[in-house]
């Protein structure tokens, strides 16, 4: 109401005839009415169950080199930018209903310091792929020594070429770095160090040159090079027994040379055999080096089951490179160009949201992005604080396809009531089953955003400790549970009658 209220003031003091005045007026109240009528408990559900999403994934480095005078410092890995989801097709075909004359995928990308679409933005060309996703890299980002920051972010802006705005959205924190560190990495540093579990990406560059720039990738479930596209990789450090079993597991501690590791694809889960990494020096592999791996250092990987062989590329294929054992160095090995990779720390940032419950296409940014949960009280005064950023008092928190009651603290904090149980499982009995409901962020026009997070509701009392106990014997328990509650309520509705 005091959104209308405002509305109507300024309308009030606005130069239009008192008829247009109205004609604006009512046509806010519909639209905002008719939008807040399509969310509802049974529209919440229908869109659960058919997900017509749209994702917008960046993927990009960590780290970034400075560029000093002339020399332009290209971002390397250049940062990726991957749309999918129905919701995409969906929101075209709006547009064209609307008679848009053209709906193409435009977008720019350029650092968070500039205001906009200009000179050091980089216009992406999206392609579609085989897997329907939609793909486009900033191939000449990069960041000037006239910036002094530290730390800065990517930003991407996204439309189409008919002027429709769809919204912005910001990568990761990415840290500036001069050069590689060749020192070696202690805790004070260790944001530069590489932990187990973190995803990396992997390239080769024949000579220093850049168009010889080669990404370790992967297509269908085969490892490639490839000069466009790259795969980020789930760097995993292998304890000795887990390796002779074949079985792998994360260790929570930095990776180190001489250590076995395995690269996992983030995406498809498919891995390479085990390697020991090795610091690579002068086109030599160090066997003798045992320090943290830190980020752009120059490395080599040696297959643990075979001898002085090395993952190895050559033109677009993976192969594996016999090394000759140097005769008057006996902890050193001599690699080829294709042997010696650099490695960097990448990060994936997911944003999802879904346009289906709108009345039409909107501007999505700000995008709300939970960061973690915290959990109040229990029973019926439970609540549910949400941590984040860019929350506002236009979003309420949904519990799958039920409302709670949400209440906005500060665009990093959000506080909400947790409904009953009740409504979720249906019948009145006990709960011996744990509920698991998704978690999501409906804003007021029926924009949904989608989170990672659910809740589940866990039993108050624990099942009969007995694992052979019939189906039988649990439906006349229920049965027994219903006629004690039905007796109860006649009997204290005939009390009320009474009184």
């Amino acid at each position: 109401l005091r959104k209308f209220f405002l509305f109507r003031a300024c309308l009030a003091k606005s130069d239009l005839s008192n008829d247009k005045k109205n004609a604006l007026y009512i046509y806010r109240v519909e639209e905002s009415v008719s939008s807040l009528s399509r969310v509802t408990r049974d529209s919440v559900k229908q869109y659960l169950q058919f997900r017509p999403d749209q994702s917008v994934l960046i993927l990009h480095a960590k780290v970034a080199q400075k560029s000093y005078g002339n020399e332009k410092r290209f971002f390397c890995p250049p940062p990726c930018v991957y749309l999918y989801g129905t919701g995409w097709n969906l929101r075209q075909e709006h547009l064209k209903g609307l008679g848009e004359s053209s709906c193409r995928l435009c977008g720019y990308m350029c650092l968070d310091s500039s205001p906009g679409p200009q000179a050091d933005s980089f216009k992406l060309s999206f392609e579609e792929q085989t897997d329907k996703r939609m793909f486009a890299c900033a191939k000449t980002l990069y960041i000037s020594d006239t910036d002094k920051r530290k730390h800065f972010r990517l930003l991407l802006h996204l439309f189409h070429s008919g002027g429709q705005e769809i919204g912005s959205f910001q990568s990761g924190l990415i840290k500036v770095i001069s050069k590689p560190s060749q020192k070696r990495q202690s805790m004070k540093n260790a944001d530069l160090c590489i932990s187990s579990g973190s995803r990396v990406s992997l390239f080769n560059r024949l000579r220093s040159q850049t168009v010889s720039t080669r990404y370790l990738a992967v297509e269908g479930e085969a490892f490639v090079a490839s000069a466009r596209e790259w795969t980020a990789f789930t760097l995993i450090l292998v304890e000795d027994q887990q390796a002779d079993h074949g079985d792998y597991s994360v260790c929570d501690s930095y990776i180190c040379y001489g250590c076995v590791v395995q690269l996992v694809c983030t995406d498809s889960g498919v891995a390479l055999p085990p390697m020991v990494i090795r610091k690579v020096n002068k086109q030599h592999a160090c066997l003798d080096v045992d320090e943290p791996v830190s980020q752009l250092h120059k490395c080599a990987f040696q297959f643990r089951d075979s001898k002085h062989m090395y993952l190895c590329i050559a033109n677009e294929k993976i192969l594996q490179y016999q090394a000759s054992p140097c005769p008057k160095e006996t902890t050193r090995e001599l690699l080829n160009d294709g042997s010696c990779w650099t490695i960097i720390g990448t990060e994936v940032m997911e944003y999802t949201f879904s346009e289906s419950l709108a009345c039409s296409p909107t501007t999505i940014s700000p995008v709300p992005v939970i960061h973690g949960l915290e959990l109040n009280g229990g029973g019926h005064v439970a609540m549910l604080e949400l941590h984040g950023e860019n929350f506002g008092p236009h979003l309420k928190v949904w519990f799958g396809n039920m409302e709670a009651e949400t209440m906005f603290r500060s665009p990093r904090s959000l506080l909400c009531v947790v409904p009953d149980v009740s409504v979720f499982s249906g019948e009145w009995k006990w709960l011996r089953q744990p509920i698991t409901v998704p978690l999501s962020l409906i804003r007021l026009d029926g924009l949904v955003y989608r989170s990672s997070f659910t809740f589940t509701y866990t039993p108050e009392h624990s099942a009969s400790s007995q694992p052979s106990a019939s189906t039988e014997r649990t439906a006349s328990s229920d049965l027994l549970i219903d006629t004690i509650h039905q007796e109860f309520t006649r009997t204290n509705f005939h009390l009320f009658m009474q009184s």
